[in-house]
């Protein structure tokens, strides 16, 4: 029995160390380090907006269908008067007396000059026929109300000041001679506006600046990585409000109590 027991235990022995000699030792690989993906960062809701809120479509030329569009000498005027009206009555703050101050001095300024603008403007629409004082009068309101757009107040306010401003310290005589470069300035804080708008609604996204990118494990050995170009767009997943016509809210015409002589 002793001997029996001798020969089994060798032969465990033998047994086992045939199995040590077959085992295969295994290493992970080291992991491959790769440069993280730069953030993104959507663009921003701009202050004052709402999803769903409309704005004048887009044009094949990259501008806006604004009511300040296509105009003639007579029309390019009288858009900056009531825009410049508009900013009067609108405009609250620290410039507030000072817009209304410059506001009605270029009405007394340019009173005469004034009222032959508004009698060739009425005229172009006369000649079209038909009922003109209704169309001019829904022409006004509609082009009161695209001045009085709320998101878009403190810079129009602003750009409303900066022409008063010019046309204060301009000779008269300037001041048919300016009324484009003028009108366009009040319409750019507009223009920008809907720019920011429209790059909230499409989803467009814009790269956070980092000082540099950190480093992280790829999920397998063997993952290749395609760098993304800084300024490529990137654009979101999430559904976005559909693009509506533009009709802006209806607001009672404003007015503007100044002094009776301007109007003498």
């Amino acid at each position: 029995m002793a001997k029996l027991r001798i020969v089994s235990g060798v032969a465990i022995g033998l047994s086992l160390a045939g199995c040590a000699a077959r085992e295969t030792a295994k290493v992970a690989p080291p992991p491959v380090m790769v440069p993280a993906q730069p953030q993104v960062a959507r663009a921003p809701l701009p202050p004052g907006a709402t999803p769903g809120m409309r704005i004048p479509a887009l044009l094949p030329d990259g501008n806006y269908a604004t009511p300040n569009r296509s105009l003639t000498s007579a029309a390019t005027i009288w858009h900056l008067r009531s825009g410049l009206n508009v900013a009067a009555l609108a405009c609250r703050g620290a410039d507030e007396g000072q817009i209304v101050t410059r506001y009605n001095t270029m009405l007394t300024v340019q009173r005469i000059n004034l009222a032959a603008v508004e009698k060739r403007y009425s005229a172009e629409y006369q000649s079209q026929g038909g009922d003109w004082r209704d169309r001019y009068d829904d022409a006004m309101t509609r082009l009161y109300n695209f001045f009085s757009i709320t998101p878009v107040r403190r810079g129009f306010c602003a750009a409303a000041d900066e022409v008063l401003a010019d046309i204060s310290v301009a000779p008269a005589e300037a001041f048919d001679l300016k009324a484009a470069e003028r009108l366009e300035k009040l319409n750019a804080p507009f223009i920008a506006f809907f720019r920011a708008y429209d790059a909230w609604r499409n989803g467009t996204m814009v790269p956070v600046q980092q000082a540099a990118a950190p480093l992280t494990i790829a999920a397998q050995a063997n993952a290749q990585v395609v760098p993304r170009s800084a300024d490529q767009p990137v654009l979101s997943s999430q559904p976005v409000p559909a693009a509506k016509p533009y009709s802006p809210p209806v607001i009672n015409p404003p007015s503007l109590k100044v002094d009776p002589a301007v109007l003498q």
